[in-house]
């Protein structure tokens, strides 16, 4: 297993400030973020590491080569927008850019891209699976083309009172996930795993991994706090943040050590990436570095974190 971190903690840095601090602290990869240029509201969004707009081929080479010099793969290109969306204006734009990503994506030899089934908040589940299918047939038929792999995260995306109560993306449970793959069974099709949203939904986090072992393209690790007096006071219908907190590793409820054990049962060998969203750790540069390296100090008892030999 490969570990790195997700860039768009690193928003103003440049891509090479963010290859640099990965090489610099002994990470073998980065999934790096690929937003639009522009400013979005939501937290994360609008971080451009690659600007896929403007990707020639000599920016191309230039990245691969920084790379390959720094020894830090690419894990991914993420990109996580609602290609469901009730304006069908935002959901067509942000389908398009996708599509770039995933192309951007098979340039660089990368070959995964991360990001969001979405979903439409004013439709059922039956009518967001079927529009899942429209929307979502043609963009896997261009990964396939492309030999890219989508990983799905399976965040609800309804945590602030605009998402709350439908959320902004359908994959968000095993029951959801096995319809997903059983309408479009592609190779290229499969998750991007984070099992603190499983926790939070009262969900068993291990067993998943057993079941879609084939369907594991890339792993986030980020921890889940819950506030068992405000889960008790507020209940489960309420906003996610009424009683929960995203930690880092090792500060929540995830068990990390049976989690790895768990990636290990099933040969698990693809990225392992630190995603910090803990505000705990947020207000300076130095903070939220600090929370990258206290996280891989303690997932690195779990897992080898070193560096691979570079070979592309």
């Amino acid at each position: 297993m490969k570990l790195g971190f997700v860039s768009a903690i690193l928003a103003d840095y440049t891509f090479e400030e963010v290859i640099d601090f990965a090489s610099e602290h002994g990470f073998s990869c980065v999934e790096l973020a690929c937003w639009p240029k522009g400013n979005l509201s939501r937290r994360y969004a609008g971080v451009t590491h690659i600007d896929v707009d403007k990707l020639e081929e000599q920016n191309i080479n230039a990245v691969r080569e920084y790379c390959r010099e720094k020894k830090v793969r690419l894990s991914s290109l993420a990109y996580y927008p609602n290609p469901l969306a009730e304006n069908r204006e935002e959901a067509k734009i942000a389908v398009a850019h996708l599509e770039k990503v995933i192309e951007a994506s098979a340039r660089l030899g990368i070959l995964m891209v991360t990001t969001f089934i979405g979903r439409n908040p004013s439709k059922s589940l039956s009518e967001n699976l079927a529009l899942f299918e429209e929307v979502w047939r043609p963009i896997i038929r261009l990964a396939e083309d492309c030999g890219v792999k989508i990983g799905i995260e399976n965040c609800p995306m309804l945590f602030t009172e605009d998402e709350w109560p439908g959320g902004q993306n359908l994959a968000v449970s095993p029951a959801v996930w096995r319809e997903m793959f059983r309408r479009i069974d592609s190779p290229c099709f499969g998750l991007n795993y984070d099992p603190s949203h499983l926790v939070w939904q009262q969900m068993d986090y291990l067993k998943p991994i057993y079941e879609f072992r084939d369907k594991l393209f890339h792993v986030h690790i980020k921890d889940i706090k819950i506030w068992k007096d405000r889960l008790d006071d507020n209940g489960i219908l309420a906003a996610p943040l009424s009683y929960m907190t995203p930690k880092l590793p090792g500060l929540g409820d995830v068990e990390w050590g049976r989690f790895l054990s768990a990636l290990t049962d099933i040969r698990y060998d693809g990225s392992l990436c630190l995603e910090i969203e803990d505000k705990s750790f947020e207000g300076s540069k130095e903070s939220i570095e600090e929370a990258i390296l206290l996280s891989k100090r303690y997932i690195s008892q779990f897992v080898y974190g070193g560096r691979e030999e570079w070979s592309r």
